[in-house]
């Protein structure tokens, strides 16, 4: 299998983060591929038409995007306890909280793009307020749920720990971790898994 690959990416190291805890990362390859919202890349929008990553490869050719795509197709290669719950509850539990965590991912990399991408003189901050809005809304909502997190891992909560990732990777400032007290002790604790030390961007 072929990994489109940027270390820096929320949703790339979320895709890497199953592939360490489910024993298949070292049948992927994983192919470094830039890509920016402002960049043409016709090679790779012949692959993946949104230009996005991750995009995988599976051995049989097929192109499969996006993260939670990916995510529960690797889940299904392996024999061993599984990270998207089959039914019920967990099920529901599980894929709700890997919303919350991608969402949040999705409203810090618009505002990102808009702090950086965009020319000074046309950033709109009424949009980035906006943005990150979303971004404390969902540690918020977080921070409620996270004496229910117990010990263990599934899909939702390596959305959440790799959210929390990225915003220590690129929102320092934002000290998220100052008025949300049990969602910081649960991090600290998941960040610490080998999967997430080897997937840690730099």
């Amino acid at each position: 299998m072929k990994l489109r690959y940027s270390a820096a990416s929320p949703f790339v190291r979320k895709v890497m983060v199953v592939a360490l805890e489910t024993g298949l990362a070292p049948r992927i390859e994983r192919v470094p591929t830039t890509v920016a919202p402002i960049q043409e890349n016709p090679d790779y929008q012949r692959e993946h038409p949104l230009i996005k990553v991750p995009a995988l490869v599976t051995d049989e050719g097929a192109v499969l995007y996006d993260s939670r795509v990916i995510c529960e197709y690797l889940d299904s290669l392996h024999q061993g306890p599984k990270l998207f719950p089959a039914a019920g509850e967990a099920r529901w539990t599980a894929l709700r909280r890997q919303a919350l965590g991608d969402g949040l991912c999705d409203a810090a990399v618009l505002t990102r793009y808009e702090t950086f991408l965009r020319p000074e003189e046309k950033r709109w901050e009424q949009w980035i307020d906006g943005q990150m809005r979303k971004v404390r809304g969902a540690l918020d909502a977080l921070e409620a749920d996270a004496p229910n997190f117990g010990n263990g891992i599934d899909i939702g909560l390596i959305a959440i720990g790799c959210a929390l990732g990225y915003l220590d990777f690129r929102y320092e400032s934002e000290h998220w971790r100052s008025s949300r007290p049990k969602l910081a002790a649960w991090y600290e604790k998941f960040a610490a898994r080998a999967s997430m030390l080897e997937t840690q961007p730099k």
